[in-house]
């Protein structure tokens, strides 16, 4: 499940001053491994500077395209950010685990429904390929879009989506939202309060949204989910996906942990490992530690690629963003969070 696969980068292509989309070359071989779904994403890993170096980037073209692609921007002290703007070429060669994620879209064409999708940054990498999968596979559903940024510079995907705007003029709507610049037929500022209201009950009050879509910053996030839910939007309706989240906002203290060792079976590949650890660890820390091929790639809990499934004992995790409540009643963690508060934890990698 943490396999790694060198792919040759067959495409680069400069979208700002400050990101890049990356295409991959898959072999026929490898088709169906790199199969996806819209919204997911691929970890892509590699040296630089003589350390190992994971990151997620989630794919930015829609599943029927035959493209591997993502897009990376820049971020500052982005150790690899800046790496693959500046250094990557054509040829290159990283290693790719399959894709993964539970922030998905998946299109039925047997129902008419309209989605919305509000991004921000390079939030709209997973939206843009939703977007596309809605458009190409559900031929009579609408999509909204509500799309910040600092101005148009700054703007990932600027053409592709208008050209997007002009093939299906009847079915995708765009507003973009601009802090550092006027634009005619664009809002001032960021996406807040105002906007969601401007938007979806003003501009498209007509419109009958069966789902939204929501991936960008934490505060952008709970700003629209917050709106959404004061209308009377059922939350299962939602959906959304951080690329980066505050440095305290949602963590608790782990004051639960129990003292001494802990004794931790895990279940990875198909290969079980019982050993001792401790408690103050995160489950993934410990597997690390133990040369075990866990997956992983964040390891701040905004990502699901580190994910199991507790089948005896417990554990608390410092931060949660991504599995339900109902999730994590049967037993599923995000390793890089979780804690061990028994004295005996099996954990399996393998069962999700």
């Amino acid at each position: 499940m943490s396999s790694f696969y060198k792919l040759a980068i067959k495409n680069i292509e400069r979208l700002t001053n400050k990101s890049i989309s990356i295409s991959f070359d898959v072999p026929e071989s490898l088709k169906n491994t790199f199969a996806f779904k819209a919204g997911q994403y691929i970890t892509l890993k590699t040296n630089i500077d003589g350390n190992e170096v994971r990151r997620d980037y989630s794919l930015c073209t829609s599943p029927k395209s035959g493209e591997l692609k993502v897009a990376i921007k820049e971020v500052l002290d982005g150790t690899f950010s800046a790496y693959a703007n500046n250094k990557l070429q054509v040829g290159d060669i990283l290693e790719v685990a399959a894709p993964r994620g539970r922030f998905i879209f998946e299109p039925n064409d047997n129902k008419t429904k309209n989605i919305a999708a509000f991004a921000a940054g390079s939030g709209i990498t997973p939206i843009l390929s939703i977007i596309k999968c809605a458009l190409e596979e559900e031929i009579h559903s609408k999509v909204i879009l509500v799309y910040g940024n600092k101005s148009t510079e700054d703007t990932m995907f600027l053409n592709e989506l208008l050209e997007l705007q002009h093939q299906y003029k009847d079915r995708f709507s765009i507003q973009f939202v601009f802090s550092q610049q006027d634009e005619d037929d664009a809002i001032f500022g960021r996406i807040e309060k105002s906007t969601v209201n401007y938007v979806m009950k003003n501009k498209h009050k007509h419109v009958e949204v069966d789902a939204y879509y929501l991936c960008g910053p934490e505060a952008m996030i709970h700003t629209v989910k917050d709106v959404l839910t004061e209308h009377g939007i059922d939350k299962t309706k939602i959906h959304f996906e951080l690329f980066k989240t505050s440095k305290t906002d949602g963590i608790e203290e782990v004051n639960d942990v129990t003292s001494g060792k802990t004794k931790i079976t895990i279940i990875v590949d198909e290969e079980t490992t019982t050993f001792q650890m401790s408690p103050k660890q995160t489950v993934l820390e410990a597997a690390l530690d133990e040369d075990l091929d866990a997956p992983y790639s964040c390891q701040g809990g905004i990502c699901s690629s580190c994910l199991a499934r507790i089948k005896e004992g417990e554990a608390t995790m410092r931060q949660n963003n991504i599995l339900t409540e109902a999730e994590v009643a049967e037993g599923l963690i995000l390793t890089c969070q979780a804690h061990p508060t028994t004295p005996t934890i099996v954990v399996d990698y393998d069962d999700v």
